[in-house]
């Protein structure tokens, strides 16, 4: 996890040097939102998925740092004052309260555009049809059916109240969808073909839901000096989660389940898994 940390720091500090002109505060937001702090974990799927068919190690850094882009894009953007403002993200002042909301948004447009250039370019894939996969993939992952939907659905749950299945779409969309991206777009790397992907698929689909219940678990144990956030404020607005829902105990039991189904969707693959199995057991053992 530390080695994927550094190279992330790296690749960003690679393509965003600040300028010598008006732009400078603008590269500065984008390197203060994408460098340093952040669990990492849609790269760490992208590197370990990709492992599984031998791509090129480069041609997976190019592509786990475009996914983190829209990651990092969306938690400039989540935390803005219209949406659920916040002052600290991982650890740091958020992009508007080290800046301003003006050059936070700009930053996070930024960052979203550059993840599309990330996977436009020649260097990331010699095939343009693999190119084109990756673009529909996280731009699928990305939108309205994707995070961008699950975001308009978790604002909506400060008004309305949601049962266990409504909760369940909402997170599948908000985090799973780019948590799944990750993993599916090692296996178009790997020109694997869709109908050879449907154990990852699943592998992501559980692991995303695990994440998340782990998550809601955190906002209610966690330490917020550790997470590097402020914690506890889905309650304080109301908001229903795994565990309002289900309890403590029920939600955990849950997370253990999806864990272990995770596991088993990559039944067909041996110590070449290894990782993916860690990452999905680390949904569940992480205090941040």
């Amino acid at each position: 996890m530390r080695e994927i940390t550094a190279e992330m720091d790296r690749q960003f500090d690679a393509l965003l040097p600040v300028p010598g002109d008006a732009r400078a505060d603008l590269y500065r937001a984008m390197r203060h939102a994408a460098i340093g702090g952040g669990k990492r974990l849609r790269p760490l799927l992208v590197f370990a998925t990709s492992r599984l068919f031998g791509v090129d190690r480069q041609c997976a850094a190019r592509v786990a740092t475009a996914i983190e882009c829209i990651h990092v894009y969306s938690l400039v953007h989540d935390d803005l004052p219209a949406m659920d403002n916040d002052d600290l993200r991982r650890g740091k002042p958020t992009v508007h309260k080290a800046f301003d909301e003006a050059t936070a948004i700009l930053a996070g447009d930024c960052l979203h555009a550059l993840a599309f250039e990330i996977l436009a370019d020649e260097k990331t894939h010699s095939d343009p049809f693999v190119r084109v996969e990756l673009i529909q993939c996280l731009a699928l992952a990305s939108g309205p059916s994707g995070m961008a939907g699950g975001q308009a659905m978790d604002l909506e749950a400060e008004r309305a109240s949601f049962d266990l299945a409504t909760v369940t779409r909402l997170q599948a969309m908000k985090t799973g969808a780019l948590i799944a991206c990750s993993v599916e777009s090692g296996a178009i790397l790997g020109r694997v073909a869709p109908e050879g992907r449907t154990g990852l698929k699943g592998y992501a689909r559980d692991i995303g839901l695990a994440f998340q219940i782990a998550d809601d678990l955190l906002d209610i144990e966690g330490d917020e000096d550790k997470v590097g956030k402020a914690l506890r404020k889905d309650g304080a607005a109301g908001k229903e989660t795994f565990v309002s829902l289900l309890g403590v105990d029920r939600a955990r039991e849950q997370a253990r389940m999806l864990v272990d189904q995770a596991i088993a969707h990559l039944h067909a693959y041996g110590h070449e898994a290894d990782l993916l199995r860690d990452l999905a057991r680390y949904t569940l053992e992480r205090d941040r």
